[in-house]
């Protein structure tokens, strides 16, 4: 029996240790994740890149197919053979022939089909320089929000010891019988304690919500440089184009639209109706004939005399007329038309599109702006003089405890406050910056 709890306490030393061990280790293989390491990170493992890199890679290969004329066509006959004998030298007619042909396409159409498949592999770049802006403003949104909750935490965390000395306070104060400290006011200091706990637990859930989504796009259960955790820094993100984000812009309206028509998104259009225009223009060529070219040799054997007979060669031209244009030739050239117009119709909408976009994002922006100063300049300032002005009334016998406890929750309200006005801040800018994204470059700024 003796043997067994000794040896029950040797195991349970070992996993204890073995516990602590692992907790250091993870403790030092901990790394904070800023912002920029996590558009970094989520941009290279984004496997939706890799899959627009191969299929630009297989339009560009198109594009040398398609340009490339057909294969020739080799024949092999045996023409006029008698059926009663099967005899080469009976007829003067029989002879094998070997024959080659070749189409040619109507008018340019390979040059013109290997352009329109140049222009669709143009788009690719764009579309990968969009893909990567738009990972930035996903991933900075999920960090920023992760960052909010954690924070919130922290400034829960040091109020709570604010309110548990009131609660000492309070106690000290109601069992000595000295001041006004009533049991309700006991109650209610612990009642608040509890909502913060609360509060604490529902951060906590939101924080570990947005890490489990950043996981998703950076990958962290497979990353070998260990486990990351939210920063405890909050980034300074600017403008790119302050100009044109002011309460009075400083740019035109052109000015604006023609930043915004360098946009990726732009791009991809303009090679798309560069694409359709190159479709206008193979419509044409139908109208145009396609022809061919063949020639053959046939190969005669000697007479039933003896007497050799000449070889026979025979070239041809074949062509095909387009007479009848109106069901084919007209509908597809006008179907090409319309649909060139339509894609530079859908160009109009995008530009219109991300001009109401950015709008929305400065406003918004603006008034955070204007709610920023608001609470740095005069809020928080007055609550802390609120909050420090109750606690003296309190212990000169002056206040109401409730009214301390009023005012100390009214200032934690109005930092969480604050600091969700400048995250949001932060997430405007980064929306903003996506607007005016001309190459693979980061939109979220530098940390300051």
């Amino acid at each position: 029996m003796m043997m067994r709890l000794r040896l029950f306490k040797a195991v349970l030393l070992a996993y204890c240790v073995f516990m602590l061990n692992a907790r250091v280790i993870a403790q030092e293989n901990t790394k904070p994740l800023y912002i920029e390491q996590a558009v970094k990170i989520a941009q290279e493992n984004d496997p939706w890149t890799v899959g627009n890199q191969h299929m630009e890679e297989a339009t560009k290969s198109m594009s040398v197919a398609v340009g490339s004329l057909s294969d020739p066509q080799i024949s092999l006959t045996v023409a006029n053979l008698p059926t009663d004998s099967f005899s080469f030298n009976q007829n003067s007619m029989t002879q094998v022939k070997v024959g080659v042909s070749q189409m040619f396409p109507q008018g340019d159409s390979l040059n013109i089909k290997r352009r329109q498949l140049e222009f669709e592999a143009n788009a690719f770049p764009y579309q990968r320089q969009d893909r990567n802006a738009k990972v930035a403003v996903t991933v900075s949104h999920l960090w920023l929000d992760a960052y909010k909750a954690q924070k919130s935490i922290t400034l829960i965390e040091e109020n709570r010891s604010l309110f548990e000395q009131l609660t000492d306070i309070a106690l000290s104060s109601y069992s000595s019988a000295v001041g006004q400290t009533r049991q309700q006011d006991i109650i209610r200091s612990q009642l608040e304690l509890i909502r913060l706990n609360d509060r604490v637990t529902m951060l906590n859930q939101a924080r570990d919500t947005y890490v489990e989504k950043l996981s998703e796009w950076l990958n962290i259960e497979n990353n070998i440089h260990g486990i990351y955790e939210i920063a405890d820094h909050l980034p300074n993100i600017l403008v790119s184009h302050p100009e044109f984000v002011g309460v009075v812009r400083v740019m035109r309206d052109e000015d604006l639209y023609d930043a915004l028509d360098d946009h990726p998104v732009m791009k991809v259009l303009e090679n798309k109706i560069s694409a359709t225009g190159a479709g206008v223009d193979l419509a044409k060529q139908k109208y145009k004939p396609a022809w061919g070219l063949s020639a053959s040799y046939g190969r005669r054997n000697r007479d039933p005399f003896g007497n050799s007979r000449s070889d026979a060669l025979t070239v041809g031209v074949s062509l095909s007329v387009p007479l009848f244009t109106a069901n084919r030739q007209d509908k597809e050239y006008s179907a090409a038309l319309s649909k060139r117009e339509a894609i530079r119709t859908q160009k109009w909408q995008l530009l219109r599109k991300l001009k109401a976009g950015f709008e929305t994002s400065r406003v918004r922006l603006i008034r955070l702006n204007d709610r920023k100063a608001l609470f740095e300049n005069d809020l928080l300032p007055q609550m802390e003089e609120q909050a420090e002005a109750s606690l003296t009334a309190y212990t000169n016998d002056d206040g109401d405890f409730a009214e301390v406890v009023r005012a100390r929750i009214a200032e934690l309200n109005a930092k969480i406050d604050a600091l969700n006005i400048e995250v949001d801040r932060q997430k405007t800018i980064v929306q903003l910056n996506y607007y005016f994204t001309t190459t693979n470059q980061q939109i979220n700024g530098e940390n300051k």
